[in-house]
């Protein structure tokens, strides 16, 4: 981009970015050199496929229970990247009798977007995995809550990325089939291939 000197800035969208996000606001945008940086590539590649999955249920009928049903499977996610647009969500899929369709699933998917550009960072993503945590309460040996706990404060402490927890509680999720949690996006966001949390 260009300042009105005829400098040259690092700053803005530029002109063909600007219009880009104008025409398509849902869709992610970040800038190359963001990407460099693990946290925000993760945050990106995060939002593609939360899209992808959006306009999948597009594509097989905007019904209500599809929504409600999307948003179950999106909580913890949502949770981790921003509690105020978790309690949002939430109240806007509360009253569902209340919202028109067309502007319920504009108003959703609008909220639920810009929610999940904030970074879901060390301190939010340690208040999810505590939540998660809780509904192995009465499956856990006295050994393995404190193994769990010890490795969610492990990665607190930052001293271990986020897949080593996450790991865990999918072992846990899959040994004790926790069906709620089965359905949480939030501890298969993409394809573990790609290793994208392995160095958050």
């Amino acid at each position: 981009m260009y300042t009105p000197s005829g400098g040259v800035t690092k700053t803005g969208k530029g002109l063909f970015g600007g219009a880009f996000i104008k025409h398509f606001p849902l869709i992610p945008v970040e800038d190359d050199g963001r990407l460099h940086n693990p946290r925000f590539r993760e945050n990106f590649i995060e939002r593609m496929f939360v899209l992808k999955r959006w306009q999948k249920l597009k594509k097989k009928g905007a019904s209500m229970k599809g929504l409600i049903d999307f948003h179950t499977d999106h909580k913890l996610l949502i949770m981790a990247h921003s509690p105020k647009h978790y309690s949002l969500l939430g109240t806007l899929i509360a009253n569902t009798k209340k919202n028109k369709r067309e502007n319920l699933f504009s108003e959703y998917i609008r909220n639920l977007m810009e929610g999940l550009k904030l970074i879901a960072t060390v301190k939010k993503n340690t208040n999810a995995l505590q939540h998660i945590q809780g509904y192995f309460k009465k499956h856990l040996t006295s050994d393995e809550k404190q193994e769990l706990l010890g490795t969610i404060e492990s990665y607190r402490k930052e001293f271990i990325p986020l897949v080593v927890p996450v790991t865990l509680l999918n072992h846990y999720v899959r040994k004790f089939n926790i069906s709620y949690l089965e359905r949480q996006y939030y501890l298969k966001p993409h394809p573990v291939e790609l290793m994208l949390r392995n160095h958050v």
